[in-house]
């Protein structure tokens, strides 16, 4: 039973050696079509990587502050809120960590950013349209009337435009958001907030590098101190208000004075709206003097809530560009050809070995 299992093994590995060197001399045969596709392959590789348009990188980072407690301005802000006074206290963290990448990635930031003007050529222009010139798409649209037509003027109103102009915004946000878009914080105890905008238009990225990072910059700021802003507003319009009435009150006590000089003092009754003016007053000014320190604090927590953005580093020309060498080109091109080459071979020799 040994012997002949050895035996077995022993035939099944001449017979596998066999066949190795069959295929071996099979494939040895076919070298001037395996070398001729190669060289093909090489040819086309060669070509793609001529053709093939270099792409650019603009990286843009900043830093945000980082979020603490207020001290001693969290227990002034604890005491108001006591008194029944909201001034703000804290914008929440609706924006931090990936939340606030997400928002650079946003369908209506990434729209206000390609309407946002540039100048190019010494003409003022859309980023919308100048990511059209670099496409080439008008090219494609002259068979269209209704596309020939279309025109993104810098800051037009994105509520009047048409179907068609709203179609291509959301094909380029499309295109910017899935291939040349990328928003990261590389550490999360960091943070610094990187973009990275890549295109084939060196100037395009550059630009809508920047332009991104100002409008999602302008909207956080916007946001983070909104509720704190109002607040403020509110407390300074109530402090004009009793300022006037203070104002007139402080008349109304003059006017009053004057018409009871050298009064009998025995008409008591016509001191009556003398003794009410004092009384508005003081009631105006205890009100005043406590709006004004409600009015201060509540400026002091707006320039606290108004987050700090630090641009650490912005995209300086030239950009850092990545592009499909030829000898790159050419190696890809051969390889990937002798291997298909090599394949088909093999499967061709396998399906005739079947047939017959």
């Amino acid at each position: 039973m040994d012997n002949k299992q050895i035996d077995n093994d022993e035939i099944s590995l001449k017979d596998l050696i066999q066949k190795g060197n069959e295929w071996y001399s099979y494939l040895l045969s076919k070298w001037k079509f395996v070398f001729l596709a190669g060289i093909i392959g090489a040819g086309f590789g060669l070509m793609y990587s001529i053709s093939k348009k270099p792409v650019y990188k603009a990286t843009l980072s900043f830093a945000l502050e980082d979020e603490k407690s207020g001290g001693g301005l969290g227990n002034a802000l604890g005491l108001a809120s006591t008194l029944g006074f909201d001034l703000g206290g804290n914008g929440g963290s609706i924006f931090s960590g990936s939340n606030l990448t997400e928002l650079f990635k946003s369908r209506s930031m990434v729209e206000k950013t390609l309407l946002s003007p540039v100048k190019v050529n010494g003409k003022i222009i859309s980023l919308a349209e100048m990511y059209i010139q670099n496409s080439n798409w008008r090219e494609k649209w002259n068979d269209s009337q209704k596309l020939t037509t279309i025109e993104f003027l810098p800051n037009s109103n994105r509520k009047f435009f048409s179907r068609e102009q709203d179609s291509i915004l959301g094909k380029m946000y499309e295109d910017l958001s899935k291939k040349w878009l990328t928003v990261e914080q590389r550490d999360k105890k960091v943070s610094i907030i990187n973009i990275d905008v890549s295109s084939t238009s060196e100037l395009f990225a550059k630009y809508f590098c920047e332009a991104l990072a100002k409008e999602v910059s302008d909207f956080y700021i916007a946001t983070k101190s909104k509720k704190a802003r109002m607040n403020m507003s509110i407390l300074q319009h109530q402090t004009d208000s009793i300022r006037g009435e203070l104002n007139g009150a402080i008349i109304g006590v003059a006017v009053a004075n004057d018409n009871t000089f050298n009064l009998n003092p025995a008409l008591n009754v016509r001191r009556t709206p003398s003794a009410r003016r004092q009384v508005d007053v003081q009631a105006n000014t205890a009100i005043l003097t406590e709006l004004v320190k409600q009015s201060e604090l509540a400026k002091v927590t707006l320039r606290k809530e108004t987050p700090l953005i630090q641009i650490i580093d912005k995209p300086i020309l030239p950009l850092y560009k990545e592009r499909f060498g030829k000898i790159k080109g050419v190696l890809l091109g051969g390889s990937l050809a002798v291997f298909l080459t090599i394949l088909s071979l093999i499967l061709k020799r396998i399906l005739n070995g079947l047939l017959e």
